[in-house]
């Protein structure tokens, strides 16, 4: 069974790095700062729950799995309120159209 979940890790960890690449991808090629900052966030946040996920498989006992939860939730909040309050900074510093 540990060989079985071992194998099956691998299919939300290469998610993961996928999203981790598409994130990445959309940061250089957007053309605005919001549209970057909401590709990266989105992007990266979706990877790294696919990581955990993978991880989680893989993971000896509870207490390994609620700390994984914990930080990805924990990214979760902080992510989504960096991306917040640097899109205002950028809203603010644009020049009437």
């Amino acid at each position: 069974m540990s060989e079985l979940l071992a194998a099956l890790s691998w299919l939300p960890l290469a998610g993961g790095l996928l999203f981790f690449a598409a994130g990445s991808i959309g940061l250089l090629r957007f053309p605005d700062a919001v549209a970057r900052l909401h590709a990266l966030t989105k992007a990266d946040t979706l990877g790294l729950g696919l990581v955990v996920a993978g991880l989680v498989l893989r993971a000896d006992g509870l207490l390994e799995i609620g700390q994984m939860l914990l930080i990805w939730l924990l990214v979760l909040a902080s992510g989504a309120t960096t991306c917040q309050l640097l899109a205002r900074q950028t809203e603010e510093k644009r020049p009437d159209d």
